[in-house]
């Protein structure tokens, strides 16, 4: 069943994550200012919508939260055209605003680094393993209930600190839309090799972060739990019945 409300909360989260995170790359303010810039608004946005759609904006996230079983399959696809929806109408307007003044400036918008032309499978890896640590953390935060009111905040800053360590090497995007939404607007969304690193990385991360949080989460017997008693243990008769019964 069709949920408008949270297509229109991930839409908006999506447009903002992109439309801001994108606008602070136009300023030269540095890789601090572009981290902190997407961190916090995840953060603002999972407190926001949160109980409405969880605040994915991020269709890895979503991904792996299918994977998870925590939204059903037909769920996820709301989800993605949300998001890529969002994340589309966010590169547009921004490019047009900022085409009246410079329109080559626009570039900054778009998710790239050293890796990403000249060693695209480093750059797959990289992004993988970003969106591991920040799937990882919804999972054990927001999923399990483990963290409480800090769960945004928590999900917020991992995509800070995921930033400022892969920003220089690949944008640090962990999200295909995030890269899809500008290099739409640019014309670049024919090149194939954003979709190997930009999509696989991320939907790659995101299976393994399930994989780890299935794994960890495995019920196991604890050390004060009584052992099952073996069959062959088992009294023969009433009188060892009675007798083990005191």
């Amino acid at each position: 069943m069709f949920n408008y409300k949270v297509f229109v909360a991930e839409l908006i989260g999506t447009f903002a994550l992109v439309f801001i995170g994108g606008a602070i790359g136009l300023y030269d303010a540095g890789l601090l200012a572009v981290a902190l810039a997407h961190g916090l608004t995840l953060a603002v946005f999972a407190y926001t919508f949160g109980h409405i759609s969880g605040t994915h904006i991020n269709p890895a996230v979503t991904f792996g939260l299918a994977l998870n079983g925590t939204v059903t399959w037909a769920e996820a696809a709301v989800y993605w055209v949300a998001q890529f929806a969002g994340a589309v109408l966010a590169g547009f307007v921004l490019s047009n605003v900022v085409g009246l003044v410079n329109a080559e400036a626009f570039a900054a918008a778009q998710t790239t680094g050293v890796l990403t032309d000249r060693f695209p499978y480093y750059a797959l890896g990289v992004e993988a393993l970003l969106t591991f640590f920040l799937v990882t953390t919804i999972l054990h935060t927001a999923v399990a209930g483990k963290a409480g009111p800090m769960a945004g905040w928590a999900i917020g800053l991992t995509l800070t600190i995921a930033i400022l360590a892969g920003g220089p090497l690949t944008g640090g995007s962990l999200n295909p839309a995030r890269t899809f939404g500008p290099a739409a607007a640019a014309g670049a969304a024919r090149e194939g090799m954003m979709y190997l690193i930009y999509f696989l990385g991320p939907l790659l991360g995101s299976a393994i972060a399930v994989g780890a949080y299935r794994l960890i989460h495995t019920p196991e017997a604890g050390p004060d739990e009584e052992p099952i008693p073996d069959v062959d243990d088992a009294p023969e008769d009433e009188e060892e019945i009675e007798e083990a019964m005191g």
